[in-house]
């Protein structure tokens, strides 16, 4: 059985690629995850695709996999104050930066998701709109940042469960606004985004 045949993986042949993605740009809570994965050259299962596109037990399931059988993986976090200070697409960049940075084996070419990234150390890159759902090693990335994202929001909501954190991932819900409006703030939510229910309580 094969992946998605949509999905390419690689870009270059003969090149160690590293696909890079991130989860969490739009939460009002939680940081920011990122990941960059080198699969096997003849990686393929069923299953990967884009993780939006993805169900949290196939996710799972996926998650264990890529781990167990990458060339190389890391997932990096970047914290709501950091997003605060930089701005979450500096940050979503910072992030898979460090990721790149951590990896047991040195890339010579990053696939990046989106249409925006700054250089890492040299290494030649391509940014790709939607590239999770195009290329493998893109797509392996945006499954362990957002399974990893997920299980530390789903812990957390233990600390705060008034937000919903197990169920919402910090994303701004119906249910993350009312409790915010009612209890206020905690340590973990960015305070550079904008909901216009919260803008009194910002100032």
């Amino acid at each position: 059985m094969k992946q998605e045949p949509h999905l390419l993986n690689h870009l270059n042949e003969g090149l160690i690629e590293a696909g890079c993605d991130e989860a969490g740009r739009g939460p009002l809570a939680g940081p920011v995850y990122a990941a960059a994965v080198i699969l096997p050259e003849n990686f393929h299962h069923p299953l990967l695709n884009d993780s939006k596109q993805m169900s949290a037990k196939d996710r799972e399931l996926l998650r264990e996999i890529i781990e167990k059988e990458a060339l190389a993986y890391a997932v990096e976090a970047v914290t709501a104050e950091e997003i605060d200070n930089v701005n979450i697409l500096n940050a979503s960049i910072a992030g898979m930066q460090r990721a790149v940075r951590r990896l047991s084996l040195r890339p010579q070419f990053l696939l990046i998701d989106g249409n925006r990234f700054k250089p890492c150390d040299g290494i030649p890159y391509r940014c790709v709109v939607k590239g999770d759902g195009k290329y493998a090693p893109i797509a392996a990335a945006s499954v362990l940042a957002k399974t990893y994202r997920d299980e530390f929001m789903t812990a957390l909501a233990k600390e705060y469960p008034e937000y919903g954190w197990d169920r919402n991932m910090g994303y701004p819900t119906r249910e993350h606004i009312d409790a915010i409006i009612k209890y206020g703030y905690t340590p973990w939510h960015r305070r550079s985004f904008h909901v216009k229910e919260l803008e009194p309580k910002l100032f």
